[in-house]
């Protein structure tokens, strides 16, 4: 394989996310308001634009082409700040979450393998990313940025009284893992970015870990200090303060900062897809005698965390702010191939792997060939390498010990006050849709509109992310689902006396507008973070506190957009088995889905909604707009010869609706549709500097209890 440095090789040459002309953002503000307002509103809030276009408008927009020639995107910062700056508690309100498939190779999938060998792969892509390797991410020949890359793997988030701040660890070589809420830590990479560990040590070391934390008890609420970073933000930073006065407590607080991540392993098996899904949210609840033994104690929500259950089930939970789940979803669908590339390597050795790295000539494990050149025992020593791992002791204070029982029983409040279920329907998917010539993305889309409206008689602003990442330091964009075409589809749908042609022409029509805001978003010229920006920047220069807000930030169709009822997202790979995240207000759904080739997989969220009510009636929808669909199909001019796929994904005559044959299941596609960059889909040597480097670096504190290895066991 090539050695040629080439992840970051296009950065320079994308260009600048545009900003969007301000009379053509107004215009697509206004449109998207007009279904979800009376008539009144409505002309209230054109009034607000005009007085805004007349008044501030213009100034502002000036003053923010003017901002932006120094910066790398004109939204960056204003976009950091609005998930730095919340007071919110993380864990339910921001981090997202994915789920892996099975392990491709049973034999491997025991809880302790399977954690190994994600472990591995992970630290293979650290170093095909610190070599500069890690061929980079493109969309149909387009290269997409890779800056979030670099906020992934030794990043923390820390809390302090005016918000937070990120900290990056950019040289980490030591992972984290946490049991039954204690933590461990041992070195994982050498100084050259290789694992210090075969397979078979790595499990070795973790069943240490676990036979150690688990003869510690099972009651663990009292010790389980990572239940501090469930609080709010603000509380957080008052109980952190409190730890760092003292000095051990501050060095254990340090080694789990400077992490490339957090490594859970989980003494619970979900055995429903929706146990499961909570679990890799926030963590179950379950009381013991009184006490919380729940996985929700075994979390550090700060970082990076790779979730493994006891039965081998796997997944992450993201911090949101440092990295999109675009970029989560690259990480996690090469370190699944690579289990794959594994898998066949079992079959046929001479197969390759995904990454370039090898094993480190110092792993623990590693046979050596005869005739070999010894070790340099000398460089060992330098690097102090530490892969016996050591369990961190807190120093308990009487003030810190209530601080965790107090932030066990609000984050049990939480999890009690969130209810997350899936709904993983297989009576089609992709295939049937585009057949009938619709984009999935907007076909879903349409399906959770029509859902809410047949629930609550009314539509509800809804969001939908565009990735950004064709230009620099792209994130996302706000698809706006909710437009005319919608409301006219939502209210033909609901009509029984609608004939069937109005109500799929109606539909039709919503799909092709959304892929149509979809387009325009992932090209730079959405309004949201148009206006966000302004927003932000009107308050930087001209917020005094008793200077009155712009007409158009003060009118009340603006809060009503924002207040986003159905917080939706596509992330589809076939890597995934479920993908979601809490609401993002109190009367809301969060909604993470993935459209398969023949099933589509949704996890909704809410508090104190009826969120398998929902899904239930989304299930009913999806066939019945199905029965019409092929209802309509054929009553048209067919031959006796054409077919259509039914609910169960038979191939069917469509003269006698009689089944023909199954149709084969080929392997989960990408499922964007026509748009491409909705949601988060994800498609298709050493720097002798950064050696240097990071040989020479200071290595953390050698804190924490050695837990005893035995590699026999």
């Amino acid at each position: 394989m090539s050695q040629e440095k080439q992840t970051f090789a296009q950065q320079d040459k994308l260009p600048k996310l545009p900003i969007p002309d301000l009379e053509e953002s107004c215009k697509k503000y206004l449109k998207s308001l007009e279904p979800l307002q009376t008539f009144e509103q409505h002309a209230a809030s054109k009034a607000a634009v005009a007085e805004f276009l007349q008044n501030e408008g213009p100034k502002l927009q000036e003053e923010l082409i003017e901002y932006a020639k120094t910066k790398h995107s004109y939204i960056e910062e204003f976009w950091d700040d609005s998930y730095l700056m919340g007071n919110d508690s993380v864990v339910l309100n921001l981090n997202p979450f994915f789920i892996l498939e099975d392990e491709p190779d049973p034999a491997r999938g025991t809880q302790l393998r399977r954690a190994a060998n994600l472990t591995l792969a992970t630290l293979a892509f650290i170093h095909d990313l610190r070599h500069e390797t890690l061929p980079p991410d493109n969309f149909r020949g387009v290269p997409l940025d890779m800056f979030q890359y670099t906020r992934l793997f030794g990043m923390a988030r820390i809390p302090s009284t005016n918000g937070c701040r990120l900290e990056l660890h950019e040289w980490a070589r030591h992972m984290v893992v946490v049991r039954r809420g204690r933590f461990y830590w041992f070195d994982v990479l050498d100084p050259n970015h290789c694992a210090l560990f075969t397979e078979s040590s790595l499990v070795a070391t973790l069943r240490a870990i676990v036979r150690d934390a688990d003869e510690l008890g099972t009651k663990v609420s009292d010790e389980a200090l990572g239940v501090l970073s469930t609080e709010k933000r603000r509380t957080w930073s008052i109980h952190r303060q409190t730890l760092e006065r003292n000095s051990h407590n501050r060095e254990c607080l340090k080694t789990i900062d400077s992490a490339l991540f957090v490594l859970c392993l989980d003494d619970v098996a979900p055995q429903s897809a929706s146990e499961l899904a909570n679990n890799m949210l926030c963590g179950t609840y379950a009381l013991q005698d009184g006490v919380q033994t729940g996985t929700c104690l075994n979390r550090w929500y700060d970082k990076l965390q790779i979730i493994v259950c006891a039965n081998g089930t796997a997944g992450v939970n993201f911090e949101h702010c440092s990295a999109d789940g675009h970029t989560v979803l690259r990480f996690v669908a090469d370190i699944y191939t690579e289990l794959i590339f594994q898998f066949a390597r079992s079959i046929h050795p001479q197969t390759g792997s995904l990454f370039q790295a090898n094993a480190s000539p110092y792993a623990r494990g590693l046979s050596r060939k005869k005739g070999s050149a010894p070790l340099d025992q000398h460089l060992v020593q330098e690097t102090l390498f530490c892969t016996t791992p050591r369990r961190l002791e807190w120093a308990w204070t009487d003030a810190v010990k209530y601080s965790v029982r107090y932030a066990e029983m609000r984050l049990s409040d939480l999890i009690c006050q969130n209810e997350s279920a899936v709904l993983e329907f297989d009576g089609y998917g992709k295939h049937f849709i585009t057949s009938h010539g619709f984009s999935p993305d907007a076909f879903v889309q349409m399906a959770f509109q029509a859902t809410y409206f047949s629930l609550y008689g009314r539509l509800a602003p809804t969001y939908e992310p565009a990735m950004t990442k064709s230009f620099l330091r792209g994130r996302t964009e706000t698809i706006r689902t909710v437009q005319p075409e919608v409301l006219t589809f939502v209210q033909a749908w609901s009509d029984v006396k609608a004939p069937l042609q109005t109500k799929l022409s109606a539909l039709r029509k919503a799909c092709v507008q959304h892929t149509k805001c979809s387009k325009e978003s992932a090209s730079g010229h959405g309004f949201d973070r148009h206006f966000y920006a302004l927003s932000c920047l009107w308050q930087l220069l001209h917020g005094a506190k008793d200077a009155p807000k712009p007409s158009l930030f003060a009118d009340e169709g603006y809060d009503l957009l924002n207040h986003v009822v159905l917080s939706t997202s596509n992330c589809g790979n076939p890597a995934l088995r479920i993908f979601g995240f809490g609401p993002v207000v109190q009367d809301g759904f969060g909604i993470g889905y993935i459209i398969h080739e023949n099933r589509l997989t949704i996890c909704a969220s809410s508090k104190h909604l009826q969120t398998q009510r929902f899904l239930d009636t989304l299930r009913q929808y999806f066939y019945s707009i199905q029965r019409g669909l092929v209802e309509a199909f054929k009553s048209a001019n067919v031959q006796p010869n054409q077919t259509y796929v039914d609910h169960a994904g038979n191939e069917c005559d469509a003269r006698t609706g009689l089944p023909i044959s199954t149709l084969r299941r080929g392997p989960d596609e990408l499922a964007n549709g026509e748009a491409g960059h909705t949601g988060y889909s994800f498609y298709g040597d050493a720097s002798d500097e950064r050696l240097a480097h990071s040989q020479g670096m200071l290595h953390h504190a050698d804190v924490g209890k050695m837990v005893f290895v035995s590699e026999y066991d």
